[in-house]
């Protein structure tokens, strides 16, 4: 892809959960906490367990990547989980340094799972938002503050799937018209990108997570969009 083809960039990327070093996520479980977890089966296609070093190197590539592909005017919303490991925060501060992080906005979240009683259940995600110099909101989205409350989607299929209304807020808050996210999964970020009338570019590794993001695009979002009383779109 050129340098400087796309105004915006909002994903979320593999967390590296089984690479664990206390009884967290293992694959296989049967019984405990996970058994009714979708994520105890992993990722379609990815087995989402790097040693620590070569998580960390890969995924700053991909930002690098994501920031020479941005416009002058263009931002990246990088959703991640902060863990810990070993008893230290792992803060994700290896993956974006060296990186403009303008700001950190929290996505608290209902529920969760936490296995160590030496620290207290996480109940959000960061988002952190790297922009380049001349992006900037549209008129009166500031208003939103830095901490944003979204329940998890439940009526998904995959095991890790991002909130519509979450990523509707990002994109509805920007003149953005051409959204990547390099990180796919089921097609959210291109079913919010359609509600607002934008462009989107997807990649996704998984052929079974392409097959899911292409139902919904095709498929089920443009049969079911209907417009409300308020002029807005259900999905």
């Amino acid at each position: 892809m050129p340098d400087k083809c796309v105004d915006l960039v909002v994903t979320s990327p593999p967390y590296n959960l089984k690479n664990s070093t206390g009884n967290g996520m293992k694959p296989c479980t049967t019984s405990g906490k996970w058994a009714n977890a979708a994520l105890q089966n992993g990722y379609s296609h990815y087995n989402d367990n790097m040693p620590i070093d070569k998580y960390n190197d890969w995924q700053h590539d991909c930002l690098m990547e994501m920031w020479r592909l941005l416009k002058d005017d263009g931002a990246i919303f990088y959703n991640h989980k902060w863990r810990v490991q070993a008893g230290l925060l792992q803060d994700r501060s290896e993956i974006v340094k060296d990186l403009p992080v303008r700001q950190i906005i929290i996505w608290r979240r209902k529920g969760g799972i936490n296995f160590n009683p030496g620290y207290f259940l996480p109940t959000y995600e960061v988002i952190y938002l790297i922009a380049k110099h001349d992006f900037k909101l549209i008129p009166k989205a500031n208003a939103y503050g830095d901490v944003w409350e979204f329940t998890q989607e439940m009526k998904n299929d995959h095991p890790a799937p991002f909130p519509v209304a979450l990523i509707d807020r990002i994109i509805s808050s920007t003149n953005a018209q051409i959204i990547l996210d390099p990180f796919m999964g089921s097609g959210t970020t291109a079913v919010a990108a359609i509600k607002n009338n934008r462009q989107y570019i997807g990649i996704e590794l998984s052929p079974d997570y392409c097959t899911m993001a292409e139902n919904r695009i095709k498929g089920k979002v443009y049969a079911k969009k209907t417009e409300t009383k308020q002029g807005e779109f259900e999905f």
